[in-house]
C-alpha cells in the first residue's frame, strides 16, 4: 500500500526498517524510526546477538495454546545489578528491528548514565518474527497493537523472572512513530509492569482520512523558502494540464521516467492516483524526516528541505514541472530505481503476495494490514488547498484495503476500526503519569498527537525545528538548541520517576 508519508524498555519502540518501503518501487514510505549513526569507524559494534522469547499467538482466547518464536536484543553493559537499576525496553514497530539501536542512540545514552538493563523487543509479523507459516488475511488476524502490548507484557514478565529483578524493579518504556503510541498504550493498560514511558512522534488519534498530513508538509515548505509552495503547486497545475492530451502525456512519460506510458492510464484513476500520490510523497518523506541526524547507507538522508526548495525555486531548471521532474529523478537515483513505477494493479499484485519471502513482507502488507483494521492513516489529498492535487482522496485508499485483503475491509468496516480504536486507547484523552509526549513541528504526525501538556504527570514537548522522532537518534553537533534542550528535559523526567 502506498503509504509514502504515513509513518524504545526505558521499552524503547521503535520502527527499524529505515521508513518503510513502497514494495514496487523501493522508495522509502511511512512513518517509522530509521537506523540510528554508525560509530566512528563505519562499523557496528555487535554486543548483542539476537535471542527469541516463546511467546502465545492469541493472548485473548485462553483456549489456543500455539506459541512462536519472538526475537529481541539486550545489552548489559551498563548494568550493575544493583535493586535500584531500572529497565529500559525498546520496542519494535512496523519494521525490522535491529541491534544497531543496542548500543547507539539517545537511549543508550540515558542507560550509561542510569546504569540500565536495556531490551529490545520485535513486534509481531515483523522482522524475523513470525507467528504464522505466512500472511495471509485470516493469518493476520493476531496483528493487532493489543496483542502486541499484551506480548511485551509476557516478556517483561518473563524477564523479571529470568534476571531475577526486584519486585519493585521500575521499567521504563520508549517508542518512535507507531511504537511510540504502544509506548504511551503501555503505560496506560499494564501500569503495573510500565513504571514509565517516552512516546515519541506517536500519533494517539486513529483517523480514517488523515488529510492533517499534508497541511503540515505545505506549512513546512512555505516556512522554509518563499516560492517553493507556489512552486510545487505550479508544476501541479502544469502535469494536470499536460494529462489532458496524448503529446501532454507523452512528455510526462519522459520527464518523470514512467515505467509504463501514462497515455494507457488516463481513464484510470486509480493509477492517476497513484502516480500523484508518488510525486507527493518525494516531498512528504523528506519533509517528515527532514535533517534528523541519523547516518544511513545511501544518500537519501543528505536530501533535506534545502534541497527540494533550492530546486523548486530555481528558474534555470525550466518550468516548474520541470522541477518536479528533476526531484523525482533526484530520488529514483537515491534509490537506484530505473524507472518510476505508478501502476496500480502492480501495486495491489505485490501486496497480495502472502509468503515472508515476499518483498511486501518486509512491513508493507503488515502494516497496511493495521492500517486498515485499526488506524487509518491514510494521507489524502483531501486538505485544501492542497499544492499537490486533488486526484488521491480517501477512497483511494479505502479501495486499496478491499483490493489487497477483501471486500469485507470498505468504509464501514474501517470507520468503525477507527472508532473502536479511539474507544480502547481513548486518543487525546488518554489517562496516564509518567509519560512524556515529544514532538517535532516539521513532523506531520505531530498533528495526530499530543503536543501541548495537559496534566502535570504527562508532560508534552513539542520541539520547533524537528523532524520525525529527532529526540531518539544520537546527538550531533548540527542539533538546534531545543532538540538539546528537549533531550536534557527527558532525561530529568525519567530521573524523577526513578526517584518516586
Amino acid at each position: 500500500m502506498n503509504f509514502f508519508t504515513f509513518i524504545p524498555i526505558f521499552l524503547f519502540v521503535i520502527d527499524d526498517a529505515e521508513c518503510w518501503k513502497i514494495f514496487h518501487r523501493g522508495r522509502s514510505v511511512g512513518g517509522n524510526l530509521g537506523l540510528p549513526r554508525r560509530n566512528k569507524n563505519g562499523l557496528f559494534k555487535d554486543i548483542s546477538p539476537e535471542k527469541w522469547f516463546l511467546q502465545n499467538l492469541d493472548h485473548f482466547n485462553p483456549g489456543n495454546n500455539q506459541k512462536w518464536k519472538q526475537r529481541y536484543f539486550v545489552n548489559n553493559q551498563f548494568y550493575n545489578g544493583s535493586v535500584n537499576a531500572p529497565i529500559f525496553l525498546m520496542i519494535g514497530g512496523e519494521g525490522e528491528a535491529s541491534a544497531e539501536w543496542m548500543t547507539q542512540g539517545t537511549w543508550i545514552d540515558y542507560a550509561r548514565s542510569f546504569g540500565a538493563l536495556c531490551f529490545q523487543l520485535e513486534h509481531r509479523y515483523y522482522g524475523k518474527s513470525h507467528p504464522t507459516e505466512d500472511l495471509s488475511t485470516k493469518n493476520l488476524q493476531y496483528l493487532t497493537s493489543q496483542q502486541a502490548l499484551a506480548d511485551l507484557a509476557y516478556f517483561i514478565q518473563a524477564m523479571n523472572i529470568e534476571y531475577k529483578l526486584n519486585k519493585d524493579v521500575k521499567w521504563i518504556v520508549f517508542g518512535g512513530s507507531y511504537p511510540g503510541s504502544l509506548a504511551a498504550w503501555m503505560r496506560m493498560k499494564y501500569p503495573h509492569l510500565v513504571h514509565g514511558a517516552m512516546s515519541a512522534s506517536g500519533p494517539l488519534l486513529a483517523e480514517v482520512d488523515f488529510k492533517e498530513y499534508f497541511k503540515v508538509v505545505d506549512e513546512a515548505l512555505e516556512t522554509h523558502s518563499e516560492g517553493c509552495v507556489s512552486a510545487v503547486k505550479q508544476g501541479t497545475n502544469q502535469i494536470e494540464i499536460l494529462l489532458r492530451h496524448m503529446i501532454g502525456q507523452r512528455n510526462i512519460n519522459k520527464l518523470f521516467q514512467l515505467c509504463d506510458p501514462i497515455e494507457q492510464s488516463v481513464s484510470n484513476t486509480n493509477d492517476i492516483a497513484n502516480f500523484f500520490e508518488t510525486l507527493s510523497g518525494n516531498f512528504a518523506g523528506i519533509v517528515q524526516y527532514n535533517k534528523d541526524n541519523r547516518i544511513g547507507k545511501s544518500s537519501k538522508n543528505s536530501i533535506t528541505l534545502d534541497t527540494l526548495c533550492d530546486i523548486m525555486v530555481n528558474d534555470s531548471i525550466g518550468p516548474q514541472i520541470e522541477r518536479l521532474a528533476t526531484i523525482n529523478h533526484l530520488l529514483l537515483d537515491t534509490y537506484d530505481q530505473k524507472c518510476l513505477d505508478y501502476k496500480y494493479s502492480k501495486m495491489i499484485d505485490e501486496m497480495r503476495n502472502i509468503s515472508w519471502e515476499a518483498e511486501s513482507s518486509e512491513g508493507g502488507r503488515q502494516w497496511t494490514y493495521q492500517t486498515c483494521t485499526e488506524f487509518g492513516f491514510f494521507q489524502t489529498s483531501t486538505y485544501s488547498p492542497q499544492i499537490f492535487g486533488d486526484k488521491f482522496p480517501v477512497d483511494f485508499f479505502i479501495q486499496q484495503c478491499v483490493d489487497i485483503f477483501g471486500s469485507k475491509y470498505n468504509a464501514t468496516f474501517l470507520n468503525d476500526a477507527v472508532d473502536r480504536t479511539n474507544l480502547i486507547y481513548g486518543a487525546f484523552d488518554i489517562d496516564v503519569t509518567n509519560v512524556v509526549f515529544v514532538h517535532g513541528s516539521i513532523d506531520p504526525w505531530h498533528a495526530l498527537g499530543i503536543i501541548k501538556t495537559r496534566s502535570q504527570g504527562a508532560p508534552a514537548i513539542y520541539i520547533k525545528g524537528t523532524a520525525h522522532c529527532a529526540n531518539m537518534y544520537p546527538k550531533s553537533d548540527q542539533d538546534l538548541p531545543q532538540l538539546t534542550n528537549a533531550r536534557q528535559q527527558i532525561a530529568e523526567l525519567i530521573d524523577s520517576w526513578l526517584r518516586l
